[in-house]
């Protein structure tokens, strides 16, 4: 049961807060919105969690965790390198694939236990998607084609 609660707490807060992202993705009507940040997330956490199996498993020194968030990162960047879109000099989707970088780092946040680092990790991610649009405007009244 120890072992479910410890699997549990993690993965519900991930599946939370790539819920908050995801959300305000979704909201905009972005081409990656609610469901494609929560799997993000919950995904990673569920990667981290996955290595102290192996580590149980398997053991030894040759067992490098962090060779786990290495993957994830670089794989999430291909992920969200196909949600960048070019066409007639515009470029769309660059916020997107930074939302899903960033929500894959909640989610191994959350992994590694770090749950302090993946609740600020959100709400910073929220003021910098929805609180900085505002600044976006200012510096560029003409443009409505912002992301």
């Amino acid at each position: 049961m120890e072992d479910v609660l410890h699997d549990l707490i993690p993965m519900s807060l991930s599946l939370l807060l790539g819920t908050l992202i995801g959300w305000e993705r979704q909201m905009g009507r972005k081409p990656a919105g609610l469901r494609t940040h929560v799997l993000v997330c919950i995904g990673s956490t569920m990667f981290c969690l996955t290595t102290s199996y192996a580590y149980a498993a398997y053991g030894g020194r040759s067992l490098d965790a962090t060779r786990v968030v290495h993957g994830v990162v670089t794989g999430v960047g291909f992920l969200g390198a196909g949600s960048i879109m070019r066409q007639d000099g515009y470029v769309a989707g660059l916020t997107t694939a930074a939302s899903i970088w960033m929500v894959a780092a909640v989610g191994v946040a959350v992994g590694v236990h770090a749950y302090a680092l993946a609740v600020i990790g959100t709400l910073f991610a929220l003021l910098v998607l929805e609180g900085y649009r505002w600044v976006e405007r200012f510096l560029s009244p003409g443009d409505e084609n912002s992301e």
